[in-house]
């Protein structure tokens, strides 16, 4: 099966109020990232879950959805690899976003008093190395954001929350310790996805998700095509192909558009052998930090 890109609907513009759909609540680092992609005129929609933000941007409640896909730190958010591959949305655009975990209590708490840590499983594995020499028990929540305002309704000042300062300033609470991740070069990388492709512009890039038939040499055939035209794999990530044992989906972000002659070429080659294979978006290339 081939899914070729449909044609290019629009140009992505940060400068029109936009409704986008994130995961978490208020404060939370999505919506940071939203912010500095679309600009402080976006109208940001929180949602329960990651599923909630695809059922959004498909229903047409709102235009963008911006989900997180990568961390420097902590790797791949494998969920929203399987959700862009169950879902018909594309990919529009992307964005990394600089992040700095505070540690953040009740109004009065104290840092050598606290013994519980709450917060989103990426935040506490971004985290762990400050959380072990601070000797605390972890408790996993859904959104970093959302566990601050769990700390704040539980009231324990033996509780705190791994989440941005900003988030504590929403909520009415105090900043503890700040920046307290592993690694400085903290960063998360986020997709921008839509019902319809954009126009991505000169410096492009794009994502695909192929399989292969279980056979020898298929998966360097497979990056032979890209390679032979000199065409750089930025990310390549692997999930399980459900159903089939030990068989699996890979998804390639590559430099270049499906516009371009040797992008085309490319596709067209690795279409010839791949059991499946769909272009998830074509978008500009983020160039920030």
């Amino acid at each position: 099966m081939v899914g070729l890109a449909p044609p290019f609907r629009e140009k992505e513009t940060h400068d029109q109020k936009m409704n986008v759909a994130f995961q978490g609540e208020h404060g939370a680092y999505s919506e940071a990232g939203l912010f500095e992609h679309f600009g402080d005129g976006a109208v940001a929609l929180p949602c329960e879950s990651f599923d909630a933000v695809f059922a959004a941007v498909s229903s047409g409640r709102v235009e963008r959805g911006f989900i997180p896909i990568e961390n420097s730190l902590a790797g791949s958010i494998h969920r929203n690899y399987d959700l862009l591959l169950q879902n018909e949305l594309v990919v529009v655009g992307e964005h990394n976003l600089r992040v700095s975990h505070c540690l953040i209590g009740t109004p009065g708490a104290r840092l050598e008093g606290i013994r519980t840590v709450t917060s989103h499983p990426q935040a506490l594995a971004q985290c762990e190395g400050y959380l072990k020499r601070l000797g605390v028990k972890i408790e996993p929540a859904y959104d970093t954001a959302g566990s601050v305002k769990l700390v704040r309704e539980g009231g324990n000042p033996s509780v705190a929350a791994i989440a941005s300062r900003r988030a504590a300033e929403l909520y009415g609470m105090q900043v503890l310790a700040e920046g307290i991740e592993d690694n400085p070069a903290n960063y998360t990388r986020f997709l921008a996805i839509a019902c319809h492709p954009v126009e991505p512009g000169p410096d492009a890039k794009t994502s695909i998700v192929f399989s292969l038939e279980n056979r020898p040499g298929a998966l360097y055939r497979a990056m032979s095509v890209f390679a032979l035209r000199d065409i750089d794999l930025t990310k390549i990530e692997s999930r399980p192909l459900v159903g089939k044992l030990w068989e699996y989906f890979f998804y390639i972000d590559l430099a270049g558009s499906v516009e371009e002659t040797r992008v085309k070429n490319a596709l067209a080659n690795l279409s010839e052998f791949a059991a499946f294979l769909r272009v998830l978006g074509s978008y500009p290339r983020y160039r920030g930090g």
